[in-house]
């Protein structure tokens, strides 16, 4: 009878030459030449998957981590092992960084309550943020212009959270809630404020239409909306003799001193000013004034912090391995 052969599944010789082919230098080239096609494919291509990029990360951090086990050379010297490894969490972090990002856009009008709807939304397949538990009320901003309408920072006033703490923020000091960073943005403009009450005697609604940005479409300042239960699109323009804005000096983003709307239902043309009404088979239309409203971006890395200590790491890593390999030698030395 004879015996049954007993396999070792530990095999060191194997385990040390599948490492050495995940540290190929070849599959290093490899890689870099795929990263750089998910690159180009994820700044020209819409909706392009985040793994475009990711999935060469996830890779190169093998690679990377496997030639820091198989190379000597790396363990002998203590600051080029540090420099790799800080090389290696960047890599890994740049990875998670595109697994779980989250980048959005949004519109408030002033006094309005953020309610958790935003658009424009790119994420990884990661993400699982909580941004529905994010509170904050617009309460309307200030940009001052210099001469040739040339932008300078927002300063956006908010309320936050269950107590509504008052807060400014603008675009390069955001508002931070769980994890997500809201910026200003340079979209903002006029918002046209209406109460719609409906003709079956249904509770009255009160919203807001937000006209296109200002000052960049000055000359296109109409919108098109339905009110709730109409079928058919009312289209409103916003209209001023003298610009708020002044090219020719310094200048605030301002409502109009005086301003009126023109209504178009289908054929027929109204003009409006603030509190007027107009009576529709479906209800009454009543324009209350005139408001503003505001872009936000809504940004979420959770890695951002880490990259940054990872790569101040990787640079005094590599400072401390070349200040010893290039140290100059004492002229009396043997």
């Amino acid at each position: 009878m004879s015996a049954i052969p007993i396999l070792n599944p530990a095999d060191p010789a194997r385990a040390r030459s599948g490492i050495a082919t995940l540290a190929s230098v070849r599959l290093t080239l490899v890689i870099l030449a795929a990263l750089g096609v998910g690159i180009l494919v994820s700044y020209n291509v819409a909706d392009s998957s985040v793994w475009w990029i990711a999935a060469p990360l996830v890779a190169g951090s093998v690679n990377l981590g496997a030639a820091v086990v198989v190379n000597r050379a790396f363990r002998r010297q203590a600051p080029l092992l540090a420099f790799h490894l800080a090389l290696l969490a960047i890599v890994v972090l740049l990875a998670c960084s595109r697994l779980t990002f989250f980048r959005a856009q949004l519109e408030l009008a002033e006094g309005e309550a953020f309610s958790g709807e935003v658009a424009n939304i790119r994420q990884g397949p990661l993400h699982a943020g909580n941004l529905s538990g994010v509170r904050f009320v617009n309460d309307g901003f200030s940009i001052r212009y210099a001469p040739g309408l040339r932008r300078a920072d927002t300063a956006n006033r908010i309320r936050v959270g269950s107590a509504l703490e008052p807060k400014v923020i603008g675009d390069s000091e955001p508002l931070v809630a769980e994890g997500y960073r809201f910026y200003t943005s340079f979209n903002k403009g006029f918002a046209l404020v209406f109460s719609w009450m409906p003709a079956d005697g249904s509770a009255p609604v009160r919203g807001a239409v937000h006209l296109p940005s200002y000052p960049i479409h000055e000359f296109e300042q109409a919108m098109e909306w339905t009110p709730p239960g109409m079928k058919q699109a009312v289209w409103c323009m916003l209209r001023f003799d003298k610009p708020p804005l002044d090219p020719e000096r310094e200048t605030s983003f301002q409502k109009p001193a005086r301003h009126d709307i023109v209504v178009r239902v289908g054929d027929v043309r109204h003009e409006l000013l603030p509190g007027q009404s107009l009576v529709l088979p479906q209800g009454v239309m009543r324009y209350e004034g005139l408001s503003t409203w505001m872009g936000y971006q809504v940004f979420y890395d959770w890695t951002t912090p880490w990259l940054l200590t990872a790569c101040v790491l990787a640079v005094l890593c590599l400072a401390w391995h070349f200040s010893r390999a290039f140290r100059a030698t004492p002229w009396d030395a043997p």
